[in-house]
């Protein structure tokens, strides 16, 4: 019913969705540009309508909120340390056995780490679909048209440049404009 109504109420404000779920049981899903807190909610509503509940990582700051930790964790959100550097391999490496360990899983990851401009994007939502081998889907917020566009899974191998395909996904997002166009890839 919750999901139902919230459906509703994002198309009622305009927002629509280009493209459908891939027909996978994994995958990472990158998300961007990201440049609001708008964001979450925009990324909420598509997820109703698309019809899928992926998981998402955060700061662990969130979570101590009695409430907002309680509604992150029921909509699939993970706590993280963006703080300690050596938590952050931990946390990639976590995320990769969830991968292995599950029949089902998917997680949600904006690559620009931030809400402001960010020349460079980490590269943890790369290291994970390699190592747990499983394809990236690009899902872009586009507030010019009101549209997230669901692209179609991308599967990476090991003979592949990192830093030259995360260029290709940089310029994949760079036709979206974010809350925020300023702080949106370039």
């Amino acid at each position: 019913m919750i999901g139902w109504l919230l459906s509703r109420l994002y198309q009622l404000f305009g927002w629509k969705v280009d493209g459908k779920k891939p027909d996978l049981k994994k995958y990472v899903i990158i998300v961007a540009p990201h440049t609001s807190n708008w964001d979450f909610f925009v990324g909420w509503g598509a997820r109703n309508v698309i019809g899928f509940r992926p998981n998402f990582l955060a700061k662990k700051e969130l979570f101590k909120i009695p409430l907002v930790g309680f509604f992150f964790k029921s909509i699939g959100g993970v706590a993280v340390d963006r703080k300690n550097k050596r938590k952050s391999t931990q946390i990639v490496d976590q995320v990769i056995d969830l991968y292995k360990t599950r029949d089902e899983f998917i997680m949600t990851i904006t690559p620009e780490g931030t809400r402001s401009y960010s020349p460079k994007w980490k590269t943890g939502f790369y290291r994970i679909a390699l190592k747990a081998e499983v394809p990236i889907v690009k899902i872009g917020f586009d507030y010019a048209t009101k549209t997230v566009f669901v692209d179609e899974p991308y599967y990476l191998s090991s003979d592949m440049d990192m830093d030259a395909e995360i260029e290709k996904f940089k310029d994949y997002f760079r036709q979206f404009k974010g809350k925020n166009p300023e702080d949106g890839v370039k």
